[in-house]
């Protein structure tokens, strides 16, 4: 693929021992049956035993086989391939080394890949230590030598040597601690640990990293990864070629701050400090915060005003979104007001007790609260949700945060993440919330599923989308689409409905619980009320698309909806006819998103049987869609609207936040006690969470 799009590609391949060797054995085994059938009968060919095979006679045998699937496979895509074998002496004689240079660039402009192998026809073992013999040469005792070496000499832009690991660690893979490390600095040489060779080559993950460090003082890039079970899209070459995080990157520079990992392990150690810090510490936290956005805030203004400027410039963000990026006074007020609504609110959330149950006599079980642990919140263009909505409730949860901000929004979030910081170190846990600052891709931070528990987007729809994708091991709590209808029954008030249609469409046309398709009962076409809504939508400047059913009503017809399940965002909406209530949930089912959903009915029975049948997040009666929201619902602030079916649905607060775990205190008792023989009985008897044990929290 990579040669048909014009880049020069070279192969460096190893197999020709192995294939040879399979090749000479079907041969000795061959002829050892035919000898022996003849000399001692069949009931001897299970004593035969294989002779030890020279290497360099398996090389000699394999060379031709290992080409012949090459050609096989590169003629698939019409591309010509040309062996060429080497040796080390190949490389010490200048003579041979400019013909080979010129070989491989003549190879290279007529389109053709070299597939290049060191000749172990005729190569003598290798040497053992004499991998490095100086900055200018290296000894060519493997294929990861040889590919080094070829890289230097022909100037490559790119080495990647795959091997049967991700890529290199620091210590044995399949160890306790072993960490993948995603870039590697030669001054840290001296930090890895090495564990036995592979099975198959010579050479072994020491042997790569060597040559990789050689080639990389020569002035090639060079990335090791896992050439059999790639981690991201199934094509590693190109995935790294692209510039995606795959494999071990060998760089010169290093960046002055920490990686996206050890960001991630420095927030989880300071989340557990938080979290076991009393309430009214993490309250006092969030009041530092609060004074911080006031105190501080023409820093704040000043870097928000770069941010905005730099966005008219450039042209890349919609109205709606230079609207979301831009900050105020008075919304730096509000948002002090917010945290220290949150602070209040908060108190005793962590440590609650659920449930307390005495199993037995002296043996006493709790459900409570905790932190859920280590979340990634992922948010574009919305600076003012980094110290409310997400450091606050994090703050107030004793969760650890890890912040990806939008790059629109960058001096913003870097002076509010600052300030999170200085609020949080005067309890001792300023690494509870790290901002990445790197050029980290979403789809790579939603591959730390070893450190990172939840992931939080907000954003767009299509954010949404691309990080449930992505996050294949990592929770997500969010919604992709917010596809939100309301139903107006053919019992409906006209005021009530003519309302609630207003503001769930034209309230704000852009918010996740706005009204997207407006589903009538067949009874109301023709009728006073219809002709009042389609007026209101006219007046609101609505464009309206209709749905197939709608449109078979009308000689006249709207444009017809392309599509009945489109997330519009606009002031814009699908109207769809149904026969009955039944026929409006089935469609909601079919069409919806689960968000949020209404009726408008004076019928109760009608109403009721709605609420009941229908599967969605929110589901509302005589109410606009827009009451889908924490803080109309009385949460405080919210991280986001859910529309899973575990863990929180619908708008998430603080509670969102938390999880349990169970606690049980006895004394000294084990579960052969409660046996077919064990003396003691369970009790199984619930106990008031209001009576409790002395120095817990409880709930109330």
């Amino acid at each position: 693929m990579l040669q048909n799009q014009g880049r020069e590609m070279m192969i460096v391949t190893s197999g020709a021992v192995a294939f040879g060797k399979q090749r000479l054995r079907h041969e000795i085994l061959l002829s050892q049956s035919v000898r022996q059938a003849l000399h001692s009968g069949q009931n001897q060919l299970k004593d035969m035993s294989l002779p030890v095979l020279e290497a360099r006679a398996c090389a000699a045998a394999g060379q031709s086989g290992l080409m012949a699937l090459y050609e096989a496979m590169f003629t698939q895509y019409s591309t010509c391939t040309a062996q060429i074998l080497v040796t080390n002496l190949d490389f010490h004689d200048d003579q041979k080394r400019r013909n080979l240079n010129s070989t491989l660039h003549e190879l290279l402009r007529m389109n053709i890949v070299p597939i290049i192998n060191t000749n172990d026809a005729v190569v003598p073992p290798p040497e053992p230590n004499s991998d490095l013999q100086g900055v200018n040469v290296i000894s060519i005792k493997d294929n990861d030598s040889l590919a080094a070496r070829l890289a230097v000499e022909m100037r490559a832009d790119l080495l990647i040597a795959l091997s049967d690991v991700e890529g290199l660690y620091d210590s044995p893979p399949g160890s306790d601690d072993a960490k993948l490390l995603d870039t590697f600095y030669p001054g840290d040489q001296q930090s890895i640990t090495y564990g036995t060779k592979s099975r198959v080559g010579i050479g072994g993950m020491e042997a790569k990293v060597k040559a990789a460090l050689w080639a990389l003082q020569g002035g090639t890039s060079v990335v090791i990864a896992n050439g059999t079970h790639p981690r991201v899209t199934g094509h590693v070459i190109t995935d790294i070629v692209e510039g995606k995080k795959v494999g071990t990157f060998f760089s010169e520079v290093k960046p002055a701050g920490p990686t996206v990992e050890q960001q991630t392990e420095m927030a989880r150690t300071a989340g557990r400090t938080l979290a076991s810090l009393d309430s009214e510490q993490r309250s006092d936290i969030i009041c530092a915060l609060a004074d911080l956005l006031t105190e501080r805030k023409d820093e704040i203004l000043t870097a928000n005003k770069k941010d905005m400027e730099l966005s008219v410039s450039t042209g890349r963000l919609s109205p709606a979104m230079l609207k979301r990026l831009s900050l105020s006074s008075s919304k730096l007020n509000s948002l002090s007001i917010g945290l220290r609504q949150i602070a209040v609110s908060s108190q005793e959330s962590v440590g609650r007790v659920l449930s307390r149950t005495r199993v037995a006599n002296n043996l006493e079980l709790e459900q409570i609260t905790v932190p859920i642990g280590v979340l990634l919140v992922i948010f574009e263009s919305r600076p003012d949700c980094l110290p409310q909505q997400v450091s606050a409730l994090a703050i107030a949860s004793g969760n650890a945060l890890l912040l990806k901000g939008g790059k629109e929004a960058a001096n913003t979030n870097r002076i509010l993440h600052e300030l999170a910081q200085e609020a949080l170190s005067i309890h001792g846990v300023k690494d509870a919330i790290q901002l990445v600052s790197t050029r980290e891709e979403v789809e790579d931070l939603c591959r730390l599923e070893k450190t990172i528990d939840l992931i939080i987007p907000r954003g767009s729809s299509q954010l949404v989308r691309d990080i449930q994708r992505a996050a294949k091991g990592i929770p997500v709590l969010g919604h992709s689409e917010g596809i939100c209808h309301v139903y107006v029954d053919h019992e409906a008030s006209i005021d009530k409905a003519i309302n609630i249609i207003r503001d769930s469409k034209c309230d704000y046309p852009a918010a996740c619980n706005a009204m997207e398709t407006l589903l009538v009962h067949r009874d109301l076409l023709r009728t006073p009320l219809f002709d009042q809504i389609i007026d209101m939508l006219r007046t609101e400047h609505v464009k309206i698309h209709a749905g197939p059913k709608f449109a078979s009503y009308l000689t006249f017809s709207p444009s017809e909806v392309k599509s009945l399940r489109t997330e519009y965002g606009d002031l814009e909406c699908c109207i769809e006819v149904v026969d009955s209530m039944h026929e409006a949930v089935d469609h909601i089912h079919k069409y919806g998103s689960s968000h949020t959903d209404v009726i408008v009915t004076e019928n109760e029975e009608t109403a009721e049987q709605f609420l009941q049948q229908l599967d969605s997040a929110c589901v509302f009666w005589n109410a606009s869609s827009r009451f889908a929201d924490g803080y109309r619902f009385g949460l405080g602030a919210e991280v986001g609207i859910s529309t899973a079916r575990i863990h929180a649905r619908g708008p998430v607060g603080l509670e969102g936040l938390l999880t349990t775990k169970w606690v049980l205190r006895g004394e000294g008792h084990t579960a052969a006690d409660f046996s077919e023989q064990g003396s003691l009985k369970f009790l199984h008897e619930n106990l008031p969470v209001a009576q409790p044990l002395p120095g817990r929290r409880t709930a109330s």
